[in-house]
């Protein structure tokens, strides 16, 4: 799962939040040489902790199953997948039956991105439905059905005014303009799945003895017909040789 190519962005050189740009829909989703290996560790995390790491509020499944759609739209113009009317079958040889009863289940073993579903509620966007299987460092649990400013908590670098910046961002974004970021984050363990809470001990040596770069490509994407904003995260995770190709290590 650790990636031994160059992604198509310098994971070191963040911009300040929110730290947006435009995105081309056709990059929405990304396949990579990892699918393989991301897909079976997604399959294992769902068997074994599927109500840490899948959420669903009543309200939310009609946007969870736009989001299934529009993902099945797309992945009919991607190498290797062959979307029909009761199943897809995937690059790596596995058939996915659609569940549309079931959309994050279905969406959690059809991409490398995780998703997470904010739909407006009076004047917030609220995390109402996820597909999380690589938490970096947070709890699903602790940020469902909250609003924006509670799911950045314990950010240091959200504060009030980052928090009016990124709910008028997420007010403004438009069905035809998607848009992506990115962050870096360094790690000692390369496992994608690291759940942590928010009021857990983070070790402020860390970083300084980690080696593995772990950087998400976090897309924000409106939906047509709901007008949910979805938020997606392809998780990389980077090998030494391309690490040390970059910048050098804070």
């Amino acid at each position: 799962m650790i990636l031994n190519q160059t992604i198509p962005y310098d994971p070191l050189s963040p911009k300040p939040l929110p730290g947006v740009s435009p995105l081309s829909a056709v990059d929405w989703l990304r396949i990579d040489e990892t699918y393989a290996a991301q897909l079976s560790e997604k399959q294992r995390v769902v068997l074994e902790h599927r109500e840490k790491v899948l959420a669903l509020s009543a309200e939310a499944l009609p946007a969870a199953q736009e989001l299934l759609e529009v993902v099945l739209e797309d992945l009919c113009t991607k190498t290797g997948f062959n979307v029909g009317r009761g199943s897809v079958s995937c690059p790596d040889g596995r058939r996915v039956e659609i569940m549309r009863a079931d959309p994050m289940l279905t969406l959690s073993q059809l991409t490398q991105e995780d998703f997470c579903i904010l739909e407006k509620r009076e004047e917030e966007h609220v995390l109402t439905a996820a597909a999380l299987c690589f938490p970096a460092s947070w709890l699903l649990a602790e940020k469902f059905m909250q609003p924006l400013v509670e799911i950045h908590v314990p950010v240091a670098s959200y504060d009030e005014n980052i928090a009016r910046r990124v709910q008028r961002l997420f007010d403004a974004v438009r069905v035809e303009q998607p848009l992506w970021r990115f962050n870096a984050l360094w790690y000692a363990d390369p496992a994608l799945h690291q759940p942590r809470s928010a009021h857990a001990h983070r070790d402020e040596k860390f970083s300084q003895s980690a080696k593995y770069l772990r950087s998400e490509l976090q897309t924000i994407r409106r939906l047509p017909k709901t007008k949910a904003v979805i938020f997606g995260i392809h998780t990389y995770v980077l090998a030494e040789a391309v690490v040390s190709g970059l910048s050098a290590h804070p």
